[in-house]
């Protein structure tokens, strides 16, 4: 328990999850399924862009190659990490489609093939020196990306992603006449009904590499169906290299540069969100630092990119969405699926016989990996405080922005190019949205009331309580509860109070008086106990003072990450947020009540939850309303009473 052992020697303290090496077996079959997961999406930025350009089979091939190859690069950077560079988390990093519109743009104007291509990557090099040299400076809007930001931005992610695994379901291409027909939407449901049966009636590693059986199952009955094509393995080599500037030197245009520094600054937005949300994910908080070495990363890559026949690159969510369900969080994994990359790209044979598996299947798939990416945002709303109407403004805005294109891709078909590379991505303008609708409503519009609200207002007596309005008694002792304003409107009919007591038991009367449905949304009003809400400073005035003498605002991450581990666990059983009365207690004794509550039934909980609910409602009267005398014993062991039960 936390500050017992600090006189001792302790052990060597245990590895996080996240840098856990795993024995090879497990390694090699959890970082298979991130590369199956990955792959189709790593392989499609090049075959748009070569075949925009009009480039060959063969070159249109080394492209597919080469950007395998370069995405376990960025990999093993970004998982692994050397000096400030790489985020150290189970981050998969492939070619972002935000720079597919404007890499066609910039080969296009040189007259496509290879003379278009060669302007491409000089200007894919510049643009990730440029990124990673902005890095330090952009990890410091993370101050900008509280609960409402952050569950925001990724539960876009995941929304816009799953058209994209719809139309890898109905066959990948909306055009083709046999989209969406039904031996499409059959291959496509009977791998979705595949991982689903595997979730649903196994448990431990089976679990764990549901999608791999997925594909692999789904891809057998799509070849016994005549709908996987194997005829290019046999035609495919068994080595390839990757060289550096393999269709010559790079050119270095203007106006290309700046279209590629754009999209990167764009992408910088994007991985942002993506890393906290694997941050989040894997329970290891991300800060300026962390996004920093993640963007550096992410520079770093680009223009290894450019220099190894790649494109720029970002953070994959269909890989952050396999981790939440699989519960695998080593970066280890993930660095053996980028070693994984490398060598399917250095051997084409291989990357044949993955590149076999259907669309139908792959979509089956992603509708699941997709949907939890967004789900993962969803969890992340949870701790922002939706009763504010700001919050339900910048999340309900900031979706819509978000499936706009999704919708209607043609929709600002009618704006210049270079706005057009913004507004048409979702991801980019729920990102945009969310942040600086949070600048502007609980920033700067919000700034001066949280700045005058922090002063805690003078104790008053009984007296001055009884000569409130109703409107000011309301806000000035509904203080005393989260979100409870309705028990001092309700106990207010009851004035004059004769000494606090009477007060506090006429607050109690109502609130334990509620009906059940009343207390449960009371109960949801408290937030977590320390975790990101505390971090980020999310919590209300008297929150947070609660919470800081207990010294939760001190915990080391270790401490505070086990704390966070239950609460979420207590929220996830439960449903509603783990409630203590935290004043007098210390770290340790919280996570010791926490610890025996997280399996008590639900009915006793919700009992107990309301009993803090009081305890912290006292406590907060007493900073507030001062007794006009003492208590007699018999108040003193009747408020007792009314407490604990």
């Amino acid at each position: 328990m936390f500050g017992k052992s600090a006189k001792n020697s302790p052990p060597a303290e245990p590895k996080h999850p996240v840098d856990e090496v795993l024995p090879v077996g497990k390694m090699t079959i959890y970082g298979a399924q991130h590369l199956l997961t990955f792959y189709a999406g790593a392989a499609i930025v090049p075959l748009l862009v070569a075949g925009a350009l009009g480039m060959s089979q063969q070159n249109l091939a080394f492209l597919v190659n080469a950007n395998l190859f370069t995405c376990g690069i960025a990999t093993l950077i970004q998982a692994i990490g050397f000096w400030k560079i790489g985020v150290r988390l189970p981050v998969v990093q492939g070619t972002t489609f935000v720079a597919v519109s404007p890499m066609i743009a910039i080969g296009l104007a040189e007259g496509g093939s290879v003379p278009g291509l060669l302007e491409i990557y000089g200007a894919v090099i510049v643009a990730g020196v440029f990124t990673f040299v902005i890095a330090p400076f952009f990890a410091k809007i993370v101050k900008f990306f509280p609960p409402i930001v952050t569950g925001t931005v990724i539960t876009g992610i995941g929304l816009v992603l799953l058209p994209v695994a719809a139309m890898e379901a109905g066959g990948g291409n909306p055009e083709d006449p046999r989209f969406g027909s039904i031996p499409n939407l059959a291959l496509a449901a009977t791998t979705l009904v595949l991982i689903l049966a595997l979730y649903r009636f196994f448990r431990g590693f089976v679990a764990t590499i549901a999608v791999l059986i997925g594909l692999a199952i789904g891809t057998g009955i799509a070849a016994l169906a005549g709908k996987a094509d194997f005829s290019s393995v046999a035609g495919s080599s068994w080595v390839g290299v990757i060289t550096p500037f393999h269709f010559g030197l790079p050119t270095f245009g203007g106006a290309a540069i700046a279209s590629m520094i754009i999209v990167m600054i764009i992408t910088c937005v994007e991985m942002t969100g993506d890393t906290l949300a694997v941050g989040e994910i894997v329970r290891k908080p991300v800060g300026p630092d962390g996004i920093a070495r993640a963007i550096r990363s992410g520079g770093l890559s680009t223009t290894i990119g450019g220099v190894l026949n790649s494109f720029p690159y970002t953070s994959f969510s269909a890989n952050s969405g396999l981790i939440r369900l699989t519960r695998v969080r080593s970066r280890f994994v993930v660095a053996t699926a980028g070693v994984m990359m490398m060598i399917v790209g250095m051997v084409p044979k291989t990357g044949a016989v993955v590149a076999t598996i259907p669309e139908p299947v792959l979509g089956g798939a992603s509708l699941v990996l997709f949907g939890v990416v967004a789900v993962v945002g969803i969890q992340i709303l949870r701790r922002a405080d939706l009763t504010n109407e700001r919050n339900v403004i910048i999340l309900a805005t900031s979706l819509g922005f978000a499936l706009i294109p999704v919708g209607f891709p043609e929709f600002y078909s009618f704006l210049p190019e270079a706005l057009q590379m913004i507004f048409a991505s979702g991801i980019t303008m729920a990102a945009l949205s969310a942040i600086l609708l949070n600048v502007l409503f609980n920033e700067i519009g919000g700034k001066r009331k949280t700045e005058k609200a922090a002063a805690p207002p003078a104790p008053v007596d009984v007296d001055t309580v009884n000569a409130m309005s109703d409107a000011e008694f309301a806000e000035r002792i509904g203080s005393v509860f989260q979100g409870g304003e309705w028990i001092a409107q309700e106990a207010a009919s009851q004035r004059p109070f004769d000494g606090a007591y009477a007060l506090r038991r006429a607050l109690h009367t109502t609130l334990f008086a509620a009906d059940q449905q009343r207390q449960l949304e009371l109960i949801r009003c408290y937030p977590d106990l320390a975790g990101a809400a505390l971090a980020e400073h999310q919590l209300g005035r008297e929150s947070l003072r609660d919470q800081c003498t207990a010294g939760l605002h001190q915990l080391p991450p270790d401490e505070n990450e086990r704390l966070t581990e239950i609460t979420d666990a207590y929220r996830e059983t439960f449903g509603f947020p783990l409630v203590i009365c935290v004043r007098g207690l210390s770290a340790s004794e919280v996570v010791d009540i926490a610890e025996s509550r997280l399996h008590n039934p639900p009915e006793q909980e919700r009992a107990t939850a309301l009993v803090e609910i009081a305890k912290i409602a006292n406590a907060r009267l007493n900073d507030i309303v001062r007794e006009r005398e003492p208590e007699s014993a018999e108040a003193s062991k009747a408020a007792k009473a009314s407490i604990d039960g």
